[in-house]
């Protein structure tokens, strides 16, 4: 019985790593379009997007069923609630993918500055490189990798506040504007992928230690834990 239930916790995990990697794939995609300005890709990532969602209702589920059958405790009980979180998160860095593209498909026909692309880029780079820490910190029950993240989530945030200063420098180039405010929303929508990367860390240390405690970063104030 112990055999059956250690691979049902087994496949839940499994489960959750191949959300990730998808959430990983529709990033770099919706990061591609973004950059060459490219619609059709954009529409493949907003497609793209039910995969994610089928994936995250299907892995709902298996958690609620084996809640209902096996009633687990313990350490069991906090890797069934580290994946329901993570889960959620993972959802949610799909849906601000689907932003972005949504964005690049609005703004497609409108003119563009290099170097704010640029900066996406870089941000967008380190918001995959976190999510990918993230995953493999779980998988490893690495703490130390997992709060890594936070110091990692520090130069995204850099980047937001860059944006936004470059973004009112637009203000007085005719044309700018428009697309100037969509791109403020793209670069709000990299840095909460950084902060979920982040809350999937908070839940590796859950996991292993059985305590939740929120990590210093932009969107958790100092010494705020619970």
């Amino acid at each position: 019985m112990r055999a059956e239930f250690q691979q049902d916790l087994d496949d839940l995990e499994a489960e959750l790593q191949g959300e990730g990697s998808i959430v990983l794939r529709s990033l770099r995609g919706a990061l591609n379009a973004l950059e060459t300005q490219d619609v059709e890709l954009a529409d493949e990532v907003i497609a793209f997007d039910d995969e994610v969602d089928d994936r995250y209702h299907g892995l709902e589920k298996r958690i609620e069923q084996l809640i209902a059958r096996q009633t687990p405790v313990a350490t069991d009980l906090r890797l069934v609630l580290a994946v329901l979180h993570s889960n959620m998160h993972l959802e949610r860095i799909g849906d601000q993918c689907v932003t972005i593209a949504k964005l690049t498909k609005l703004t497609s026909h409108l003119e563009t500055k290099r170097s704010l692309i640029a900066g996406f880029e870089e941000m967008g780079s380190r918001a995959e490189e976190m999510l990918r820490v993230a995953l493999e910190a779980f998988a490893n029950r690495d703490v130390d990798a997992a709060r890594s993240l936070s110091e990692l989530d520090e130069l995204i945030d850099r980047g937001n506040r860059d944006v936004t200063k470059q973004v009112l420098g637009l203000a007085g180039q005719p044309g700018m504007q428009e697309w100037g405010m969509r791109m403020i929303v793209v670069s709000r929508c990299l840095e909460r992928i950084g902060d979920n990367a982040v809350d999937i860390g908070e839940q590796t240390e859950y996991l292993v230690t059985g305590e939740f405690t929120e990590f210093t970063d932009a969107s958790h104030p100092e010494g705020r834990a619970h």
